[in-house]
């Protein structure tokens, strides 16, 4: 059986001579001297501890340079660098017989390359983290059966479904054509739910999303994590957790916390093919000036009980339910003024008023503002036009998945 440096080693390059190394005079001599060492101990017999102190070096160099100033204006030069550097850790943690520890922490180096480095070498890291998680898997046919029963009973945990008026409902099509799409809701820019439009999606047939799923193809890496109810909360923060702590901790809660965490990214699916192949893009898209590239693709993943202030995003937005149900309530930009927005530049998308319990005192206006409401379900998508305010409110365990596009 090919051992774990041999599965590696295979997708490296064949040698130096093709290992490139190229940077813009904006990375400093001494750091290329750097890679070029590190590259050269790739294809000899270096100890270990040479290895990786060369690429911690690297690390450490260029992380100091991702976060300096404001994230738009790190240079992609210093973002791969940053990829290098991940690469020629991982080969340090993997070249001998690695632990189970050391590979975990090299699946959780190749993440940091996927969410903060650049694209290097073909995508490599993407391929040796699939690689990595092979690996990870042959050792863990012993699962806690223990756990399948808490997620079960997560499972069949009723929510608590508000009541939708006839008159406040968003209206419902089923399948409609481009056109009749076009012309009724998007040209209007009037929301709607959207029945029978993802139904083929792998993500609820053929490979149904749940907890169980979600570990077993992205259990051992490492995502970006909100921890809070709402992001408008003071106690509000962001850190990195991998998918199996990030479930233990927020959603079954084994640890005893009252945070709510939540995973919000757009790389998550960039980050784990698998995923990817779950879900398709909606065909009413292609009614929008920009290329399919263009359509950024978010997740949504998190307990009961999160929620997303009142809020409008400068483009369209198709919200797709894969898993759970959400309360959502819609107001149309021409009542902006009722909704009190944040005076800060930071947050003057996002609304002051807390929708489900406003102080009328303080937003004696808000209580006139006309809204649409619905409950979104698994299977459903819910069209909101450019602009329009938003709140949503998780009812039960949720995985929806966002396209925003122009």
């Amino acid at each position: 059986m090919a051992t774990l440096w041999s599965k590696i080693s295979a997708v490296l390059p064949v040698n130096e001579e093709q290992f490139p190394l190229h940077f813009s005079d904006k990375v400093e001599s001494s750091v290329v001297e750097m890679l070029k060492r590190c590259r050269q101990q790739l294809y000899s017999n270096a100890a270990s501890s040479s290895r990786m102190l060369g690429a911690q070096i690297i690390l450490d160099f260029s992380w100091e340079k991702l976060n300096t100033g404001t994230w738009h204006h790190v240079d992609k030069e210093w973002r791969r660098v940053y990829s290098y550097g991940c690469l020629f850790k991982v080969a340090a943690l993997c070249h001998e017989d690695p632990s189970a520890d050391r590979i975990q922490e090299a699946v959780r180096i190749c993440d940091m390359g996927l969410l903060m480095g650049a694209a290097i070498l073909d995508n490599i890291l993407q391929v040796i983290v699939g690689i990595l998680q092979s690996e990870i898997r042959k050792s863990a046919d012993g699962e806690d059966e223990s756990e399948h029963a808490e997620v079960k009973r997560i499972k069949i945990d009723c929510p608590r479904v508000p009541v939708i008026k006839e008159e406040l409902a968003v209206p419902r099509m089923k399948c409609p054509s481009l056109e009749s799409f076009s012309t009724n809701y998007l040209l209007p820019l009037k929301p709607v739910i959207l029945e029978g439009i993802i139904d083929h999606w792998p993500a609820l047939n053929q490979h149904p999303w749940s907890i169980e799923y979600l570990r077993s193809v992205a259990g051992c890496r490492t995502v970006p994590v909100e921890v809070g109810s709402r992001y408008t909360d003071e106690e509000w923060s962001q850190t990195l957790l991998t998918v199996d702590e990030f479930i233990d901790r927020y959603i079954l809660n084994k640890h005893g916390g009252k945070a709510l965490g939540y995973l919000a990214q757009h790389q998550l699916f960039d980050q784990i093919p698998e995923l990817k192949d779950d879900i398709r893009l909606p065909d009413y898209c292609c009614l929008g000036d920009g290329d399919e590239e263009d359509i950024t693709v978010n997740a949504w993943f998190g307990p009961g009980g999160t929620v997303s202030p009142l809020h409008q995003d400068p483009q369209q937005n198709f919200l797709a339910q894969v898993v759970g149900s959400k309360y959502i309530r819609l107001y149309s930009p021409e009542d902006s003024d009722k909704l009190y927005p944040h005076q800060s530049q930071l947050l003057h998308n996002t609304s002051q008023v807390e929708v489900e319990n406003p102080d009328t005192e303080r937003f004696p206006q808000f209580a006139e503002a006309p809204y649409l409401e619905c409950v979104l379900q698994p299977g459903e998508v819910l069209f909101i036009p450019v602009r329009h305010w938003h709140y949503v409110r998780s009812l039960e365990l949720s995985f929806s998945v966002s396209f925003w596009w122009s």
